[in-house]
């Protein structure tokens, strides 16, 4: 099977799966965008909830998703409608065949035009075909130009925290052979996006090509480009393909606008506002955040308006969290951080050592969170114990408890501060500010 491609048999089937290829094009477009309707909601919760509990990775995979799926949604509802014109097209040819331009009894000069610039039917069903296949193989192709664009610049921050932000490497190769790989990655980069927009030039210039070459070579591994080159140059070298792909770019950069318009009600109001004594965010109340696809933003507590002998505090975690104790404990820093992606499997004896130690580290990492973070109401300090727990969405964080015994009726403050070392000074950061209602029962 591996030299059919050059027998007559072989290029028979083609051209006979190449007539017939409409109908798996629509199946697959109709299956394709029904997915992507249906799981652009989660994917979309799932990139907002990495951008609020500051999850990189996450937010990385969640992002390269979302622009995928509009991409393949823009341009699959676009060649399931010109399919759909040329299956019209196709019928109402079997009814009344090519146009009678001499049957319309126009004048000349009308007939002579339209002959000129509308010309036959068939060649219009010709032009939408050709239109429909090109957008249907580009719909997949634009996918791969984003994972290349997300791969090198994942290539990039891989080599400023494996290389250059590594202090347990020597100077000469973090630094060294760090910076020396960031260059090159840059130049290559830019090299090989000259090399995409001019088509080749490149390729083209007999002493530039032996200098782009290597870094050809590089980059085809880095963005995967070795899958998807045939459709590439297949592209390139056909003039119709090629002036439809540049002729979609103006609708990308146009959805990509569309999709940061907002209507704004207010000079001076707005729907983001974060909560302060004059603004109650919705973010900052559990039953509301239970009720609503929201995300905690940095702390929360049950409800707008407590009836309750006591208010719920609860401050999310995130990996900024982790990062202030460590640096307000430096003992608790570990000499491996193992935060990223891991595995459950692990090898070896190591895991019966860590299970012993971590309840004495949970305890002097609890105790730090405790001795950074404050609880007031109003002006009144708060002596608080917070404990590690989840959210009802599931959210890791830290909850305390703090009374409300001594509260009035009406609307109180709560205040969140931390304590922060710069420069050897220890200061007194507030964080959050959450006003509530207190009415008794």
């Amino acid at each position: 099977m591996q030299n059919n491609y050059t027998k007559p048999e072989f290029k028979k089937l083609l051209h006979k799966l190449q007539e017939e290829s409409w109908q798996l094009e629509l199946l697959i477009s109709g299956f394709a965008i029904f997915g992507l309707f249906t799981a652009i909601p989660t994917i979309t919760d799932n990139l907002l909830e990495a951008e609020n509990n500051r999850r990189i990775y996450t937010f990385i995979i969640s992002l390269v998703a979302t622009i995928s799926c509009y991409i393949l949604i823009f341009n699959l509802l676009f060649h399931v409608l010109l399919r759909g014109l040329w299956i019209g097209a196709l019928g109402l040819r079997y009814v009344s065949g090519d146009i009678d331009y001499d049957s319309l009894k126009y004048s000349q000069k009308f007939t002579k035009h339209l002959k000129k610039r509308v010309g036959s039917f068939d060649k219009y069903i010709g032009t939408l075909e050709n239109y429909c296949s090109v957008i249907f193989a580009i719909s997949f192709l634009l996918i791969f130009y984003v994972l290349a664009i997300t791969f090198t610049i994942l290539a990039i921050a891989l080599i400023g925290n494996l290389l250059i932000g590594n202090d347990d490497l020597p100077s000469w190769l973090s630094e060294g052979v760090g910076i020396t790989l960031i260059v090159f990655i840059v130049l290559g980069m830019l090299l090989t996006l000259i090399d995409f927009l001019t088509l080749g030039f490149l390729k083209k210039k007999k002493w530039l090509s032996i200098i782009y070459f290597p870094i050809y070579r590089v980059f085809g591994f880095i963005t995967l480009s070795f899958l998807y080159r045939p459709l590439v140059y297949n592209f390139l070298d056909n003039k119709f393909g090629k002036r439809l792909s540049f002729a979609l770019v103006p609708f990308y950069i146009l959805i990509a606008l569309t999709t940061t318009l907002k209507y704004n009600v207010s000079n001076v109001l707005g729907n983001d506002m974060t909560s302060n004594e004059y603004v109650a965010n919705n973010n900052n109340y559990e039953d509301l955040l239970y009720k609503s696809d929201g995300f905690i933003d940095h702390v929360a507590i049950q409800s707008k308006v407590i009836s309750d002998n006591y208010v719920k505090v609860f401050i999310l975690f995130s990996e900024s969290v982790e990062d202030r104790i460590f640096n307000f404990n430096p003992k608790l820093k570990p000499d491996e951080d193992i935060r990223g992606l891991t595995s459950v499997v692990t090898f070896g004896n190591n895991v019966s050592i860590k299970r012993g130690k971590r309840d004495s580290i949970r305890r002097a990492y609890l105790k730090t969170f405790n001795d950074m973070y404050s609880v007031k109401i109003d002006t009144t300090k708060y002596d608080t114990d917070f404990i590690i727990a989840k959210s009802k969405k599931g959210n890791l964080g830290f909850e305390t408890y703090v009374s409300t015994k001594n509260l009035k009726e009406g609307k109180h403050i709560l205040k969140i501060n931390r304590l922060r070392i710069r420069k050897g000074d220890t200061t007194n950061w507030n964080i959050s500010k959450v006003p509530f209602w207190y009415y008794k029962d």
